[in-house]
Formats: C-alpha cells, sequence, structure tokens
C-alpha cells in the first residue's frame, strides 16, 4: 500500500478522502486555489499546497501544476474525487507518466465511456440495452434538427461530454429546438471544452437507476446494488437511495447483469457507476430499462451504498489501484436496510433556487446522522465552484424510517446569511407521493406548488412573536447568543409586572407582518399554542417544539423547519405598508458572465420572456422580462458582471 495520497479536488469529496487514508495510515496532501486558502480541506490535510488563483481552470483543472504539487511533496498516489480531473484520461496518462499511481479507471476506459456518443455505440455492441436516439458524427443544426423529428418530440439534447444536468436541455416543441441546441451547446462548451451534442427519447415518466460497479486488475467486477436518484431538479440530482423503491429481485438481477456487462466491455478497474432510465409509467420492468451513461469515477452519492453494504468505497479504491484484489466477493456483498441522502445547496428556493454566495456566519448541522461537509461555520462559499455544501445521509431499517429521519434531520439544519435548501429538501421528503415511492424525474416540478414554504403554524408563530417582543427590548447587537435576563441559558421569558391583561405583538418576518395575541403568565407568554413559550439561551419552546435562533444586527433569525426566518420588532401601524413596484431593471443575482442576449434594445418583449442569460457557479441563468414592454439596454455578451449589476432594463407598456 502506498503511503501517501494527494486528493486532486476540494471541499466536501476532499475531506472525505482524507478521513479513509487517515484511518489507514496514509500521508494526506491538499492542493488548493486562493479561493480556498482557508478552506476545511486545507486544514484537514497533513500538507497543503496552493497551486493557483480562484478560477479552477488557473487551478483545479491545470492538471500540470497538480503534478507539479504531487512531486514537491513526494506524494505517491493521486485520487482525483469527482468533478474537475476525475474524468479526463489525458490527466490519468499523466499520473502514470510521472510514476504515481492513479486512483481511477485505465485511460482506456474513461475514453470508452467519456464521451456519450461513443459510449452507447459500444453498448450496442456488447448487448447492453440503449435508449432510442441520435449520436452520429453530423453536429450540423439540420441533421440534429431532422434526427430529432425522426425520434419524436419530447427529445433530451445532451453534451457528449456531459454530466451533472450540465449541457442537458429538454425540448418538447420543434420551434424551440434551435435555441435548445445553442444553450446546450454553450454550457458544453463552458463546462467540458467540447460543444458536440447527442439526441436521445425523452422517457415522460422516467426513474434515473444506477448500479455501483467495481472491478480490479485480477479480472473480477462485482456490483454493490443499485441506487434510485430520480429526485432531480433540472437535471441535477436532490435525493439519492439505495435500494431503488418498488425493485423486484428479477429487474434487479436484469439490471445488474447489464451493469457488469458494461463494466467488463471497457475491462473496468476501480469505482465506476452505470447509470440508466427506466419507464416508470407502469413499474418498473427489466424491459423497461436502458443505459444511458457510466460515470468513471466515484459518485457524489457514494455514501448511500457504503450504508447498505458496510463497504468503504474509498478503501476499496486504494486497495485496488494498489494492485490488490477486490476485497470481498459478489455473493459476500449483502444488502442491509435502507439509506437515503440529501444534498444541502446554497441555493434560495425562494428565488428560482438561484445559487448563494457568501460567509457561513452560523453553519448547524444536525446530530447523529453522517454529514458529509467540506465547509464549517466562518468558511466562504464562493461563486467560483459548486454551491453544494454538504450531504445529510441516514440509515434506517426500512423506506419509510428512513426519509422520516432524513427530513427531520433537514428541519434541524441552521444556515445564515447563505440561503439554503433544507426546507426544501425535508418537504421532498414528507411529500405522500415521495414516502409512497410515487418518484420520477419530474416529481419536483409537478409538485412545486406542495413544495413551497406553508404558511406558519401555532407553534411558529408563538416562537416569532416572542422572539421580536424580546428582540424590542434585550437584543445585543453582535452578540452569538442570546438570553434576555443575563445570558444565563434555560431561563424563560419573564413577566413584566405592569403587564396588560392579555397584548398583541407585532413581528416582521422576512419582511412580512404577522402578529398574535399573548398573554402574562408566571413564567412566560401564553400564546396562541394556550401553552407557554419559552425563551432559553439559544433555543425558543413553544408548546412540544423547539427552534434555533441566533441574534443579528436587525433582531433574529429563527429556524424553523430548515427554514431561516428573519425576525424584528414591527409595528402595526406599518403593517400594511406596499412593496416597491418594479423598475424594469434585470440585475445579476451573483456575480458571473454574460453569455447571451436573446433580446437586443428596441425589442419588444413579453412577461417572462429571456432578455439576457447569466453564466454563474457553471451554470446559466436566464433573466425574463417583468412585463410587457420594449427593451431600452442590455449588457453585452462576455462581459463580467458583479452581483446586483442591471443586466437589461425592460421599459413598461404605457
Amino acid at each position: 500500500m502506498f503511503k501517501s495520497v494527494l486528493v486532486a479536488n476540494r471541499g466536501e469529496i476532499a475531506c472525505r478522502v482524507f478521513r479513509t487514508a487517515k484511518r489507514m495510515g496514509i500521508r494526506t496532501i491538499a492542493v488548493y486555489s486562493e479561493a480556498d486558502a482557508d478552506a476545511l480541506h486545507v486544514r484537514e490535510a497533513d500538507e497543503a499546497v496552493l497551486i493557483g488563483p480562484a478560477a479552477a481552470r488557473e487551478s483545479y483543472l491545470d492538471g500540470a501544476k497538480v503534478l507539479a504539487a504531487a512531486k514537491a511533496t513526494g506524494a505517491e498516489a493521486i485520487h482525483p474525487g469527482y468533478g474537475f480531473l476525475s474524468e479526463n484520461a489525458d490527466f490519468a496518462e499523466a499520473v502514470a507518466a510521472a510514476g504515481l499511481i492513479w486512483i481511477g479507471p485505465d485511460p482506456k476506459s474513461i475514453r470508452a465511456m467519456g464521451l456519450k456518443d461513443a459510449a452507447k455505440q459500444l453498448m450496442i455492441e456488447a448487448g447492453v440495452p440503449v435508449t432510442p436516439g441520435y449520436q452520429g458524427a453530423d453536429q450540423s443544426e439540420e441533421t440534429l434538427s431532422a434526427e430529432a423529428a425522426r425520434i419524436g418530440y419530447p427529445v433530451l439534447i445532451k453534451a457528449v461530454a456531459g454530466g451533472g444536468g450540465k449541457g442537458m436541455k429538454r425540448v418538447d416543441d420543434p420551434a424551440d429546438f434551435a435555441a435548445g441546441l445553442a444553450s446546450a451547446k454553450r454550457e458544453g462548451a463552458a463546462a467540458f471544452g467540447d460543444d458536440r451534442v447527442l439526441i436521445e427519447r425523452y422517457i415522460t415518466r422516467p426513474r434515473h437507476i444506477e448500479v455501483q460497479v467495481f472491478g480490479d486488475r485480477h479480472g473480477n467486477v462485482v456490483h454493490l446494488y443499485e441506487r434510485d436518484c430520480s429526485l432531480q431538479r433540472r437535471h441535477q440530482k436532490v435525493i439519492e437511495e439505495a435500494p431503488a423503491p418498488g425493485m423486484s429481485e428479477a429487474v434487479r438481477a436484469a439490471v445488474t447483469e447489464a451493469a457488469i456487462k458494461a463494466a467488463k466491455a471497457v475491462d473496468y478497474v476501480g469505482a465506476g457507476t452505470i447509470e440508466f432510465i427506466a419507464d416508470a409509467s407502469d413499474g418498473l420492468r427489466a424491459d423497461g430499462v436502458w443505459f444511458m451513461e457510466m460515470n468513471t469515477r466515484l459518485q457524489v452519492e457514494h455514501p448511500v451504498t457504503e450504508s447498505v453494504t458496510g463497504v468503504d468505497l474509498v478503501e476499496w479504491q486504494f486497495r485496488v489501484a494498489a494492485g490488490e484484489p477486490i476485497p470481498l466477493k459478489q455473493d459476500e456483498i449483502k444488502l442491509n436496510g435502507w439509506a437515503m441522502e440529501a444534498r444541502l445547496y446554497a441555493e434560495d428556493p425562494a428565488n428560482g433556487f438561484l445559487p448563494s454566495i457568501g460567509r457561513l456566519e452560523h453553519f448547524v448541522m444536525p446530530d447523529g446522522i453522517r454529514v458529509d461537509t467540506g465547509v464549517e461555520q466562518g468558511g466562504e462559499v464562493s461563486q467560483f465552484y459548486d454551491p453544494m455544501i454538504a450531504k445529510l445521509i441516514v440509515h434506517e431499517d426500512t423506506r419509510e424510517a428512513a426519509a422520516a429521519r432524513l427530513a427531520e434531520a433537514a428541519g434541524e439544519v441552521e444556515v445564515w446569511p447563505v440561503k439554503a435548501n433544507a426546507g426544501f429538501l425535508k418537504r421532498c421528503l414528507e411529500h405522500p407521493r415521495f414516502v409512497a415511492g410515487d418518484v420520477d424525474t419530474g416529481f419536483i416540478a409537478a409538485e412545486e406548488g406542495a413544495l413551497k414554504p406553508a404558511p406558519s403554524d401555532a407553534a411558529t408563530l408563538a416562537a416569532l412573536t416572542l422572539v421580536a417582543e424580546a428582540a424590542a427590548e434585550a437584543v445585543e447587537p453582535g452578540a452569538d447568543r442570546f438570553s434576555p435576563w443575563g445570558g444565563q441559558p434555560g431561563l424563560s421569558y419573564g413577566t413584566r409586572l405592569n403587564a396588560q391583561a392579555q397584548t398583541t405583538i407585532w413581528a416582521r418576518v422576512d419582511g412580512q407582518a404577522v402578529s398574535a395575541p399573548v398573554t402574562p403568565v408566571e413564567t412566560g407568554w401564553r400564546g396562541p399554542l394556550g401553552e407557554q413559550a419559552q425563551l432559553g439561551f439559544d433555543q425558543v419552546q413553544a408548546g412540544e417544539r423547539l427552534f434555533g435562533y441566533r441574534v443579528v444586527e436587525d433582531g433574529f433569525v429563527l429556524f424553523v423547519d430548515g427554514e431561516a426566518r428573519q425576525v424584528a420588532a414591527y409595528r402595526a401601524a406599518v403593517a400594511g405598508a406596499a412593496g416597491a413596484v418594479s423598475d424594469g431593471a434585470l440585475r445579476a443575482p451573483m456575480p458571473g458572465k454574460v453569455v447571451a442576449a436573446p433580446a437586443k434594445a428596441g425589442d419588444r418583449v413579453t412577461k417572462g420572456q429571456p432578455v439576457v442569460v447569466l453564466e454563474a457557479m457553471k451554470m446559466e441563468h436566464a433573466l425574463t422580462a417583468p412585463f410587457d414592454g420594449v427593451v431600452e439596454s442590455v449588457s453585452a455578451v462576455g462581459e463580467q458582471v458583479t452581483e446586483a449589476t442591471v443586466l437589461a432594463v425592460v421599459k413598461a407598456d404605457a
């Protein structure tokens, strides 16, 4: 076994690999960009090397700099994690040429599966069922449009080098094909340096089923059962689980056999995932599952497989890379219980899921479950990298218990002032359709209304009004924790001797007015619950429920079911104040680059029509007209902009 490993990655996956390496007594080496100088993965490594500026192309994607860091530190092996250089065959070859151990598959396997069109053809030859589509060399718009018509709408345009939902566009109408194609090509070129695409039939009720496979240099290939990754938003996985709900032994046998066949077709070594798309319109059937692609690396969702099999996949990667055989035979790998993983993203569900950046002034993760993260309180969520900040993983005896525990854990997340999707995750996990296992990749879009935050219940209202009253009298701005009676934990919000028999407390919650009648009692306030609401050192108790809170400059932040609710004292006299009317200015929601301007100055646009497209955090974001009108100005394509920059102005019709 090698004695040192450099992880050519950052954040959560770097920390995850270090954890296994340290358990095995292997020295750990980190690389980092200027933006990550204070990052958690840098501090957790035994040694760390600066490799360049914040932009990934000048740091984490620069193979020469990574190899120079490995040489300077005496690293014996390189683990690429996922993303960045993990599926770069040229880099894998360079690692081997430098005399280092590459912890991943052979370059020829990466190349065979790296381009979706070539991979599909290879699978056809190997007898693996594939989705009907077009993966030809002719990339002209005329040919691609004609092939889409032949396949039949809706179709899916996919970047041949793509992954993670980037460069992937669904098109329902031939009239929208050209725009979808242009966007997929731009994203493919920006993310992977390759603008070629393939076209597939779009399955109307698709489920995303994938199989974890593992190969070694002794001719052994095994599977570690399937995962279901159907809960997605814009092709990005949100919640993953193992095993797949509704999976019969017959279908499992067919899918895992196809996965083994696919891995053997490319002489696969190491950890890999064969991804399938299944038609869920009539349950899972062996003849309704098709090969989609192979990821020649460790997957983000690998912890759910680890949970149900008891296997440390990173340890297996180390052992196989060192020349050892796979530690277990197929019949020794058992499926135990149910595991689920939720991806905690720095994004704002209330604002179109736009990524959120900034310092994590408050960052509290749930206890009692596995949490894989690369950030901590005081850390920074950067505009330069993926917005995933943690993974919440649970393992229970049944699917129902796993969903309930993960929902509970998501509700315990506290993140501020960066926005996070914890509340959204909780609502997904508690939705009756999800609990019943009735999930496909269109679930979130179909249930969008039900997944929005519900109005405050009585307990929440009691807690909100209590901290608002306390905020009006006893806030100490800048304090990390707060108690109105000298900062002592556990004390309730006490009575005032001259208090009225009943009063109405007004609060401003996320800019909206709320109110509730409260009555002073000997040890606190009797509010909407008809029970006491008590304010302790860092929690509010309202009836049976507990809420965390934090003092901020203008009051409090109350953490309710994974949501951060900003609370401040509010006077009833201004409760009806109206919000400002939009001025027609389309402002950048985050720093980024203008990559397209579908509308030009002087164009007439209708409400919801795309005006300008911003690329940020590796994804495109279309800014649309707020109302019918005429475009007065639009930023130039290629312009780098900061947050809140006016990208376009629309003048409303008179």
